[in-house]
């Protein structure tokens, strides 16, 4: 039992409800272990990922899948779709899955799948682990390489050795504790450009990224370390529009390459074609696309991947008070696209690259 004084009692932890320990990485790594056959594909994948940032191999990355994961039997289906999908189409595009578990709230909402599992506001984060890991473990049987956003520096010691890669979002871009932990993540990691549209944020992250680091983290077995990095140099820039309007035209990639040279960035850029490019308007990500890959074709060389919201059918859903009434295959947090106009989009993509410039 451990003794606190109780001069410390009176001004320790005076608003915190409870703290319910969470299993150490190690122990839920042993609980639910990756495959040999597993590790190999996710390694392989980054390694695919490095060359396409680095222009040694000229595909295009795609990142497509749902807003968030809520629904485990709709994920599932929709990564045995896009296996197929994928499949016929490697040959110009490596495609992975969005698998996102954690959401940034702008004031109040769902969290996560990892944060509240049970969509109903009990924040089982235990449980939320569990499923998040046992979930990246299904799609990557099906032959589906893992992408997800990190919101809390603490998740990737549960489920890093799962992802291809990572994404730090437009509210944490500019925060020291993301840019510190990326540094040290084993996979590539994409930088949004701040919710306001400034491009900047994310070379400067870049910057911090790719440079050594030595931060406050957690071990696997769960304790309190200092952590030493020696900087990841696999990042990307990623144009998501902002407040001030869509940044995915020509002349907004130029000047994204421009702020990256000048802070001797070697420039990869991913473009979103949704949320501040789309202006929140799922249906617009085709055309959005469309003007990307034309642009790819005709020789820009700076931008290597591309990224939709997409889900087994369109649109988006509140979440009701009976989770029974839920609708399948349907986003609970932004619009996705129908898995219809996805395929459709990603085959005219797969057309258009033919004629890609050499």
């Amino acid at each position: 039992m451990t003794f606190t004084p109780a001069s410390v009692q009176k001004v320790t932890d005076t608003r915190v409800v409870s703290s319910l320990p969470l299993p150490s990485p190690a122990e839920l790594a042993v609980e639910l272990p990756r495959t040999e056959k597993q590790i190999e594909f996710v390694g392989q994948t980054r390694r695919e990922i490095h060359d396409i940032i680095h222009r040694k191999d000229q595909r295009l990355m795609v990142v497509v899948g749902p807003c968030s994961i809520h629904d485990l039997k709709a994920g599932r289906e929709y990564a045995a779709k896009l296996n197929k999908l994928a499949e016929e189409l490697r040959d110009r595009m490596l495609i992975l899955m969005r698998v996102y578990f954690e959401k940034p709230r702008t004031t109040t909402g769902w969290k996560g799948l990892i944060m509240d599992p049970h969509l109903n506001g009990t924040c089982d984060i235990p449980a939320g682990l569990r499923i998040a890991r046992q979930f990246l473990g299904d799609v990557l049987d099906l032959g589906v390489p893992t992408a997800t956003e990190l919101l809390d520096p603490i998740t990737p010691q549960y489920i890093a050795d799962s992802l291809c890669w990572a994404a730090i979002g437009a509210r944490t871009v500019e925060s020291q504790t993301h840019r510190q932990m990326a540094s040290g993540l084993s996979m590539p990691v994409g930088f949004k450009n701040s919710t306001a549209g400034d491009c900047e944020v994310a070379v400067n992250a870049i910057v911090a990224a790719t440079s050594e680091q030595t931060f406050l983290g957690i071990t696997h077995e769960g304790q309190a370390s200092a952590v030493t990095t020696s900087g990841n140099p696999d990042c990307q820039i990623i144009l998501r529009g902002g407040s001030g309007g869509p940044n995915y035209s020509a002349e907004h990639v130029a000047e994204a390459v421009g702020n990256a040279e000048k802070s001797g960035v070697s420039p990869s850029l991913m473009i979103d074609c949704s949320h501040g490019n789309s202006g929140k308007d799922p249906e617009r990500q085709p055309l959005i696309l469309e003007d990307i890959v034309k642009q790819v074709a005709s020789g820009h060389d700076h931008i290597h991947s591309v990224m939709l919201e997409s889900n087994l059918k369109g649109g988006s859903q509140q979440v009701p008070a009976d989770l029974n009434e839920l609708e399948y295959g349907v986003s609970i947090t932004d619009g996705c696209l129908g898995w219809e106009t996805t395929e459709k989009a990603l085959r005219e993509t797969h057309a258009v690259l033919a004629g890609r410039s050499q």
